[in-house]
């Protein structure tokens, strides 16, 4: 897990206990090593390890079989996934051999003292256990794999099962494990998805891999490449999420959006299923829920983005079916989103908190300046400035100001919407041109104006308790991309004309906004009544 050596020193391994569990003795080794570190150290080199729970729940998942001869374990710790993945192999199994990667000194020592006593526990239970750590970097090794490229079959690799926690941390573009990876890398990488490719393409055909990870990569344009690459190579079998983003990793005090991925590597069958389980979080995992889902409703190898979609019940699969049968995009209709152009730390000479003596000034719109359907500027006594000078220096960071739809790119997971948007009418602010902070998106008609009434219908659709469903489904980010809203299935744009003429004919509070979005949009009875059912700060 960690990519860099520890720069604190361990004790001595104690000795396992009598009737003590692997994966139990590694568990208690990995407790003693974040103990002796302190916390933020840890962080930085990605050192959150598995909890033993978790570690045996993924284990289970990789159901191994007696045939299962070579397993891979690519960031190991102290080896507890590799310990629990290890005490589900069956009784009289064929020998068993186990790669194991860890760069850190110290932890591959914690490793290697685990895995022996593995080995001893293995052979009392009839299976014969060989390992190896290897005290070097999984993603430099073994970036190869990736050579044939995205669009060529990946050579099948030599591994039976591999279960894995890898580190998570974005990459500079010239970091060497970025340049090794570069088949699969966009913009800023993530080292956990080279970790997750590199081992789908490790795997023998059939081979199955089980992985505890983010979701940040189920949608945008980052991670693109990277979905085509895994799910050209292996197809999702099981899927499991929590819904508290804490506890997966209590101990670390770790806040994300964690999902637990078994995947095989296999051809694609059109009757495929996918089992998706959901828990609140580690401790409730034999309560998880369980229910079989079509694999097109978790991903479409055939698409060019190549979504990945959670679909966690009923509700979720009926708003899939019901959005996705929208046949316009934002480019159809003629739109473009952008991403607000002012970085405050760039431009902080040009910012004002008020008027004062510049001739020349714009509003400057913040996240904090956007509600949901409305636009509040200025904003009295805010610590943010709400003007920036308009001349020549300013000028790139400025747009027209003209009829737009505009959006928070970024907002908390347990806020009640996932998108909020406003319709921001041509000429309600003061001046020809207005500054969009970079946490903002903006939707405007490059050639030409966009219709009052078609963003206001917009802005209803997109903050709709619908759309945040749809939204929160099929992205697991809090982070709202312009990527994602240019692929985002929208309907014609008569609709939306009728849907905003509606509301500014009539005006009603945010709460009615969701009523008159179902009537004009037609949205059936049956899956209103499941969302209002169901509740989940859905409106």
């Amino acid at each position: 897990m960690a990519l860099a050596a520890c720069k604190l020193p361990v004790q001595s391994s104690p000795r396992p206990r009598s009737g003590e569990m692997p994966s139990e003795y590694a568990s208690r080794l990995a407790a003693q090593f974040s103990g002796e570190m302190l916390l933020e150290p840890r962080r930085e080199l990605a050192q959150f390890f598995t909890p033993l729970e978790v570690a045996r729940f993924m284990a289970e998942l990789a159901r191994p079989s007696r045939s299962v001869r070579r397993l891979l374990d690519p960031g190991a710790g102290t080896g507890v996934l590799a310990c629990a993945l290890c005490e589900a192999l069956p009784a009289g199994s064929s020998p068993v051999h186990l790669d194991a990667f860890e760069v850190d000194p110290a932890l591959g020592g914690i490793c290697n003292t685990t895995l022996a006593y593995t080995k001893r526990w293995l052979a009392e239970h009839g299976v014969a256990f060989t390992f190896t750590v290897h005290q070097a970097d999984f993603v430099t090794e073994h970036a190869s794999s990736l050579k044939p490229g995205l669009f060529d079959s990946p050579a099948i690799g030599k591994y039976d099962i591999a279960i894995s926690n890898p580190p998570y941390f974005k990459l500079q573009k010239l970091d060497r494990r970025a340049v090794a990876a570069a088949a699969i890398v966009h913009g800023q990488p993530n080292i956990y998805a080279l970790f997750m490719a590199i081992t789908a393409s490790l795997l023998a055909e059939n081979g199955v891999m089980v992985t505890i990870t983010p979701r940040s990569f189920a949608a945008g344009d980052y991670f693109r490449s990277f979905r085509q690459h895994l799910f050209a190579t292996a197809l999702p079998e099981s899927v499991h999420v929590f819904h508290s983003r804490k506890e997966a990793f209590r101990k670390d005090e770790v806040l994300q959006e964690n999902v637990i991925l078994r995947l095989r590597r296999k051809r694609l069958l059109p009757s495929a299923t996918v089992a998706v389980s959901t828990s609140v979080g580690a401790t409730d995992l034999e309560h998880r829920t369980i229910r079989k889902v079509a694999l097109v409703s978790v991903v479409d190898p055939g698409s060019r983005d190549v979504v990945f979609s959670i679909p966690a019940d009923e509700t979720d699969d009926a708003v899939i079916r019901f959005v996705r049968g929208w046949p316009c995009t934002l480019h159809s209709l003629g739109l473009e989103v952008s991403t607000g152009p002012v970085v405050a730390f760039r431009a902080r000479k040009l910012l004002l908190h008020e008027p004062g003596r510049e001739k020349h000034i714009a509003p400057l719109l913040w996240l904090q300046n956007v509600k949901r359907m409305a636009i509040q500027w200025p904003i009295p006594l805010s610590s943010k400035p709400q003007y920036i000078v308009d001349n020549g220096e300013s000028q790139p960071l400025l747009v027209r100001n003209t009829t737009c739809v505009v959006l928070r790119r970024f907002t908390a997971k347990e806020e009640h919407r996932r998108l909020t948007a406003a319709p921001l009418i041509g000429g309600e602010l003061p001046g020809p041109a207005i500054g969009l902070e970079n946490h903002l998106n903006y939707v405007y008609r490059p050639q030409g104006e966009v219709d009052r009434d078609e963003v206001i219908g917009l802005a209803a659709l997109l903050g709709s308790a619908l759309m945040d469903r749809y939204f929160r489904v099929s992205n697991g980010n809090t982070q709202v991309n312009a990527t994602e809203l240019r692929t985002l299935p929208l309907p014609p744009r008569l609709s939306l004309l009728m849907l905003g003429a509606e509301i500014r004919r009539q005006p009603v509070g945010l709460n009615e906004v969701d009523e008159v979005v179902a009537k004009l949009l037609h949205i059936p009875r049956a899956l209103l009544k499941m969302m209002r059912v169901e509740g989940n700060g859905q409106g």
